[in-house]
Formats: structure tokens, sequence, C-alpha cells
């Protein structure tokens, strides 16, 4: 029997495992779903395989896609049924209440566009997909917007992760960089909301 090729094995279990990654974090926000995005896109960019990367975009973007719909619909069952609260519960304990204002503010301003935002913003896709169940907005109108915004957040951490295996010739060199990278991109805007409030504090 003819032995496997190594690339053939990480391609059978990485995809899946991509897919079922990403759409439990997007289920279950606790996932680090970027990061594991740009593992991905380091890994296919050391394969010799020229589609490697296109399928890695791909089924991140639909898994991502899956995902959210799924956890609006969850949402949107709480709106209406008591079994389903407390999905609807959970989203608001993620979501402060000042950044929940602001949501609902950018929401009435841009509609659907501003999904395509949040899912670029760390942290900021909870707010604005809770602004879009407390609007009562359709499940389709949401998928109209949610699509784009899936697509431009597969293809951002798939850079990212570009930028990091390309610096390095080993795989895992490149998944540590673009693990950092995905960590550094995500905690300036948390870091930059701290600091804010202190420095229009010391300014008053």
């Amino acid at each position: 029997m003819a032995d496997v090729p190594p690339e053939s094995t990480q391609q059978a279990v990485g995809y899946p495992s991509l897919f079922l990654l990403v759409v439990l974090g997007a289920l279950v926000p606790v996932v680090p779903t970027g990061a594991v995005v740009s593992s991905a896109a380091v890994v296919a960019f050391h394969q010799s395989s020229p589609f490697a990367l296109l399928i890695v975009f791909a089924v991140a973007s639909f898994a991502a896609f899956l995902g959210d719909l799924g956890l609006y619909w969850l949402g949107s069952r709480g709106t209406h049924s008591r079994g389903g609260s407390r999905w609807l519960e959970r989203l608001r304990a993620r979501s402060a209440p000042e950044r929940l204002e602001q949501a609902q503010q950018k929401l009435r301003a841009h509609g659907v566009l501003v999904l395509v935002l949040s899912r670029l913003v760390p942290a900021g896709r909870i707010p604005i997909m809770l602004a879009c169940l407390l609007s009562a907005m359709p499940l389709r109108t949401f998928a109209r917007g949610d699509l784009p915004a899936c697509l431009a957040w597969a293809a951002t951490y798939q850079l990212i992760g570009l930028a990091g295996g390309s610096l390095f010739g080993e795989p895992w060199e490149g998944v540590v960089a673009a693990v950092a990278l995905t960590v550094v991109v995500g905690a300036v805007p948390a870091l930059w909301r701290r600091l804010r409030p202190r420095q229009q504090h010391g300014e008053a």
C-alpha cells in the first residue's frame, strides 16, 4: 500500500479542523478564530499546492458565515421564546452597555454596512450582532451584510498569516509569528479603549 504524503495528511486533517474551530468560535466567542485562520494560512503558504491558500480562505469565510448565521438565529429565538432567551442573554453579557449603544447608533446610521467593519474590529462583532437582534433585523437581511463581512475578515487574517509565514523558512516559526501578530492586532484596540478615558480625564 502506498504511503500517504504528509501534505495530503495535513490537508485531510487541517481543513476540517479549520472549519470546526471557526464555526465553534463564531458560536462561542472564546476561540481565537483570527489566530486559527492566520496559522492555517502559514501552513498553506508552505505547501506545494497552488490552491491551498484559496481553500483556506474559502473554508474560513464559509465557516465564519455559517457560525454567524447560527448564532444570530439562536439569538433571534431569544427575542421570541423563553427557551432561546439564554443565547440572547449571553450576547448581552459579552457586550458592555456603552459599546452596545455605540453599535446601535452605527447601525441606524450605516445599516448592514456596519457589519463589515464589526468583523474587522476585534470584539466588535457581538455588539453589532446584538444591535441587529434588538432592532428585529430579519435573518436574510443580516446574511446579506454578514457575507461580505466574513469574506473581508478571512482575507484580513489570511494576510496576517502570510506576513508572518513569509518571514520564516519553517512553518512552525511562521505560525508563532502569525499568532503573535494576531494577538497584537487584537490587543491594540482594547488597550486604546482603556487609555482613552484616562487621557480624557487628565485633560478635564
